[in-house]
């Protein structure tokens, strides 16, 4: 999601904000002019660390069959088993990073895998009827 907020000193700056499990973990704000400015040398081109987790972090909600699948645009019954295996993944980026990560990167990723455990355990439990046909 992009936002456009004006400021009195600054002029427009443009802010970007990931959702995931409905809480924001991401803002990124940039100025009007810095928007359009290419990366520099060195700089790596759209795809971060933090892309990198929300991508399989997308992935395990699509195996959780709370989002649609992108290709198809369906949402399918849960594939605990997939879910499992995408927070298994981010568990191992986790214990691989540790100590090489920024503030940012580290509290995302423990944010994502504390949101998707607590979703696998809830996904793990009997669905409760009141009325029992």
């Amino acid at each position: 999601m992009v936002l456009r907020q004006p400021d009195l000193k600054a002029g427009l700056y443009y802010c970007k904000s990931v959702r995931f499990a409905g809480l924001v973990v991401h803002v990124e704000c940039m100025a009007d002019d810095e928007q359009n400015v290419p990366p520099e040398a060195g700089q790596e081109s759209g795809l971060s660390f933090l892309a990198f987790v929300l991508s399989l972090a997308h992935t395990a909600a699509v195996h959780f069959g709370d989002i649609p699948d992108p290709v198809s645009g369906k949402t399918s019954e849960p594939n605990l088993p997939a879910a499992q295996q995408m927070i298994d993944i981010l568990s191992l980026l986790e214990a691989k990073t540790r100590g090489n990560l920024t503030a940012e990167e580290r509290q995302m990723l423990d944010q994502i895998l504390f949101e998707l455990r607590m979703r696998y355990v809830e996904a793990g439990k009997p669905q409760s009827r009141i009325i029992t046909p």
